[in-house]
C-alpha cells in the first residue's frame, strides 16, 4: 500500500514538474515576444524624437538613448512652458498698461470736451 502511494505521489510530481516546464516555456516565449516588443518601441520613440539619431542603420537603440531623448524632450518642453508664462505675464502686463493708457485717452478727452 505504501509503495502504491509512493508511486501515485511520484506521478503526481511528475506531472507537476512536466507542467512547470510548460509554464516556463511559454513564460520564456512570452518574455521573447515582450524583448521584440520593447526593442521595436525604443526604435519608434527614436524615431520619433529625433529620425537622424534612430536612422535605417540596423542597429539597436539602447535604453540610455531613449532616456537621453526623452530627457532632452522634457527639458525642451518646460523651457517652452517657461518661455509662455513669461510671454503670458508680458501680455497681461501689455494689456494693463493699454487699458491705462484707454483711461487716460478718455479722461483726456473728457476734459478737452469741458475745456471747448
Amino acid at each position: 500500500q505504501a509503495e502504491e502511494e509512493l508511486k501515485g505521489t511520484c506521478a503526481r510530481q511528475v506531472l507537476q514538474l512536466r507542467e512547470m516546464g510548460r509554464r516556463e516555456r511559454l513564460l520564456r516565449a512570452e518574455l521573447g515576444q515582450r524583448k521584440e516588443q520593447l526593442e521595436s518601441f525604443k526604435t519608434r520613440v527614436m524615431r520619433a524624437c529625433s529620425p537622424a539619431a534612430a536612422g535605417n542603420t540596423g542597429k539597436a537603440v539602447t535604453e540610455q538613448q531613449v532616456i537621453e531623448k526623452v530627457g532632452e524632450i522634457c527639458k525642451v518642453n518646460q523651457q517652452s512652458r517657461e518661455r509662455e508664462k513669461g510671454l503670458q505675464e508680458e501680455l497681461s502686463s501689455r494689456l494693463s498698461k493699454e487699458k491705462e493708457v484707454s483711461a487716460n485717452l478718455e479722461l483726456f478727452k473728457k476734459s478737452m470736451c469741458e475745456l471747448q
